[in-house]
């Protein structure tokens, strides 16, 4: 009875404590909680120039992300249903799929209506168009539908601005409330808020924009494009600044910015802030408020010293000497100062938030730009500081490699977005974000051919590994087979003993119809005879027999011996992207005729390896039938000429690279006058001056002129070296 009163007593206490300890800790809990409730938020620190930054930021903007001049983030959600009613949409949601199924992408242009004013920059955007692979005149095939009204301006008290889009779309039967229909626009709304209203209802189409909000942006759906002047090229381009200034990475200046200031309305406090990074030493950060027809009336106590320093600086000077740009906002988002800075290798520093960057779905733009925040400017210069030297170089080369691949010319910009688009309606055949963000960029690299990305020759480094350790031999035929000494039956001997030969093609072009197998040599690899329809361009077609990696193209009157074919192979895979061969020309720039010119001499440098004798991927007879336009096709065709000509403008144009020239024994030429053979086309008198168009008429079509001059010569160890013969591999190559 006694242990049984001490084990309850025992208890009650052990409850006692149990109540006690968890009851105190929840009371101080509740007063902590209470305290903190009561308290004051602690305010920003106490700048010393805070008088000088209210005009800037202000202790409520910086705890509010919203814009001042935009409203909140709710009140422009709420606008914005009410411009566009479709705001929801998504490619399975307003995009009709079924009509792509039967003819492919194929983009139709609405015929242009009489009176209708067309600035020079969309006339730019529909010439792409019409000129790409994808435009098609009937609308039966078309999969995207793109008006030949204006829309680029939507800006009412600009002089660009087409009125009344709203009633003339609802009288086309296509338009269908905007499905399947691409929008291009540059500039929305107009003073004071510049707000996202086009002026129309777009439906359900699908917005290609520069300025473009990320709220606003529909994923998957809409494309954000880069805002570009005028001024920009139809094709081509200029190249990217980096090649002429490469080393050291850092340049003479740090941080540099050259533009206007808006004294009021939106965009202008963030300009009229970036006057407080400016040192005169290794940060420039010019503004001037000296535009527009009324800027006295609104000038300030700045005005005439930032217009006098803003003379001091030249702006290209401050463009090739800078390592990095801002890039601010304007009225807009979006800045013509974005792609400047891309095409000087000026790493952009973005201070414009809640833009969706240009093709955002595809560019991985971390790698390239730095994406600031308005409201706190005064942390730029500390951060671009920070950045290593290596990483400088890095993203410097990537600004490169944006620009030339997708922002150089309105072409490469419309073609973007016609691909980007591409890849979502057919996407289990797009590219992935490698083969975007990486060299020779998504433009050349066609997903109808493979999405693997060991099928492309320009991978093979970045995932570890080579091409192929055979090759298929293409050989032209053009001459009837009258006898078994003509030099194509000579060829077929030396080309089969190779041990790296897979297989021979020849490509029948001949009037005649081919021999029997029969009356060809027995060779140790496979024999295929392909018609090739009599065509010049049926060269370089993507034929299904080819299975290799490596392709021999070669001319039936080739002469060429079994080491030093494979020596060339030998190399080839090395250098996998470019073409490797033997006959080298070059072309010049000539001043009084201000054409390109073509020659065959001998000289110190090459441009072209003629594939009558080289190696190259068969990825380039896809690229060559799929990528280039049927018009440059038929020149060759009609000509019967010139398609090795523009193979090599082809693959230049790609890897930015010159061909490569291997050892020969003797100098490359076709025999002429044996039994048989056709004569060939050196005789013909107008046979050079016909590639002198050729080259002037590819340039015009590239919009530059890709080819690149070498001095570079592959020979084997020891070739020609006073060593014993027994110790060289390619003896043959030194023997007369």
């Amino acid at each position: 009875m006694q242990a049984r009163k001490k084990y309850i007593l025992i208890a009650f206490c052990a409850s006692w404590l149990l109540v006690f300890y968890f009851g105190g800790v929840q009371i101080r809990l509740l007063k902590l909680l209470s305290r903190k409730k009561n308290e004051e938020t602690r305010p920003w620190p106490l700048w010393v120039d805070r008088h000088l930054l209210l005009g800037y930021a202000d202790l409520e903007d910086l705890q509010n992300d919203s814009d001042p001049h935009q409203g909140s983030p709710r009140s422009r959600r709420e606008t914005w249903p009410t411009i566009y009613k479709n705001s929801r949409c998504r490619m399975e949601t307003c995009f009709d799929f079924s009509i792509c199924e039967t003819h492919g992408f194929k983009v139709y242009i609405y015929p242009p209506e009489k009176g209708d004013r067309v600035s020079e920059s969309y006339q730019k955007i529909i010439t792409s168009i019409v000129e790409s692979r994808y435009y098609t005149a009937n609308p039966q095939e078309a999969c995207l539908f793109v008006l030949n009204i204006d829309t680029l301006d939507r800006d009412q008290l600009s002089a660009q601005y087409v009125p009344n889009v709203n009633e003339r779309i609802r009288g086309y039967h296509l338009w269908k409330d905007g499905r399947n229909h691409l929008i291009f626009n540059l500039y929305s709304g107009t003073w004071p808020n510049y707000t996202e209203d086009l002026g129309f209802d777009i439906g359900q189409a699908i917005l290609a924009k520069a300025s473009f909000y990320v709220e606003h942006f529909r994923p998957g759906f809409d494309v954000s494009i880069p805002l570009f002047s005028k001024e920009h090229p139809q094709k081509g381009g200029e190249r990217g600044w980096l090649v002429r200034n490469n080393v050291p990475p850092r340049r003479k200046y740090l941080l540099m910015f050259k533009g206007k200031r808006y004294l009021t309305g939106i965009g202008s406090d963030t300009r009229n802030a970036l006057h407080h990074i400016h040192n005169g030493k290794d940060i420039i950060s010019l503004t001037t408020c000296k535009h527009g027809k009324d800027w006295e009336k609104h000038k300030d106590s700045r005005c005439d010293r930032d217009n006098q320093e803003y003379e001091r600086y030249d702006y290209q000077e401050l463009l090739h000497n800078s390592t990095f740009c801002l890039v601010p906002r304007g009225r807009r988002l979006g800045s013509f100062r974005f792609l400047e800075s891309l095409q000087a290798a000026c790493i952009p520093v973005l201070l414009s938030n809640g833009w969706e960057l240009p093709f955002s779905d595809v560019i991985q733009w971390s790698q390239a730009v730095i994406e600031g925040d308005e409201r706190l400017l005064l942390q730029v210069p500390s951060t671009v500081r920070s950045i290593s030297n290596d990483k400088i170089l890095a993203f410097r080369q990537r600004t490169q490699m944006l620009w030339e691949a997708y922002f150089s010319s309105v072409d490469k910009i419309v073609l973007t977005t016609l691909e980007i688009i591409k890849d979502r309606v057919f996407s289990h055949i797009s590219r992935n974000k490698l083969m975007w963000n990486a060299l020779p960029g998504g433009l050349l690299v066609l997903p109808e051919y493979s999405t693997h990305l060991g099928h492309f020759p320009f991978y093979y480094p970045s995932q570890g590994l080579s091409p192929g350790q055979e090759f298929t031999a293409v050989i032209h035929a053009v001459s009837p087979l009258v006898s078994q000494s003509q030099p194509i039956m000579k060829l077929l001997q030396v080309v089969s003993k190779s041990k790296y030969c897979s297989q021979i093609i020849i490509l029948w072009n001949c009037e005649k119809p081919p021999p029997p197998r029969s009356k060809w040599p027995q060779t140790p690899v496979p024999l295929t005879i392909v018609d090739g329809k009599k065509k010049v361009s049926s060269h370089f077609l993507p034929h299904s027999a080819i299975e290799t990696d490596a392709v021999l193209s070669l001319d039936e009157d080739a002469v060429l011996l079994t080491s030093e074919v494979n020596f060339a192979f030998l190399v080839w895979r090395s250098f996998p992207d470019r073409i490797v061969g033997y006959p080298p020309r070059s072309h010049f720039w000539d001043s009084s005729k201000q054409l390109w010119g073509y020659t065959s001499k001998w000289t110190n440098e090459y441009s072209i390896v003629l594939t009558g004798a080289a190696f190259y991927h068969r990825y380039y007879h896809h690229l060559f039938t799929h990528y280039l336009p049927a018009t440059l096709r038929n020149l060759i065709d009609q000509t019967a000429n010139c398609e090795d000509i523009l193979m090599n403008f082809l693959v230049s144009a790609v890897t930015r690279l010159p061909p490569i020239k291997v050892t020969q024994r003797k100098q490359y030429k076709e025999v002429q006058g044996q039994q048989g053979m056709k004569s060939t086309h050196w005789a013909n008198p107008d046979h050079f001056s016909q590639r002198q168009d050729c080259i002037n008429a590819f340039a015009r079509w590239f919009g530059y002129m890709p080819l690149t001059h070498s001095q570079f010569r592959l020979d084997p160890v020891l070739f020609k070296d006073q060593v014993s013969v027994l110790r060289k591999k390619y003896k043959d190559l030194e023997r007369p």
